[in-house]
């Protein structure tokens, strides 16, 4: 019979908290980050062609908002995989 690891083990290597990203990352993580990075380039560039179609000025305002959230999130990705965490 395989030896299993007991459950709270498991339990605390699942629910394992990090206060610093790891110096080295799995290629799963790698391609995670590269498709979030993607997600949220491809999310800005849409918030910012509807905005520049969009008539109605709160609408466009909104959409200006959601692409710079968008534009935020992935300089804060690129920010923290280049090792300056420092913009937030």
């Amino acid at each position: 019979m395989m030896n299993q690891m007991p459950t709270n083990m498991q339990n605390m290597q699942q629910n394992q908290v990090y206060n610093e990203p790891p110096q080295i990352i799995s290629v799963k993580d790698q391609l995670y980050l590269t498709d979030m990075m993607s997600w949220n380039l491809i999310a800005m560039k849409k918030a910012h062609f509807f905005a520049s179609q969009c008539q109605i000025p709160e609408i466009k305002a909104e959409l200006e908002k959601v692409g710079e959230m968008h534009h935020r999130h992935y300089q804060q990705i690129l920010n923290q995989l280049n090792g300056n965490p420092q913009m937030q």
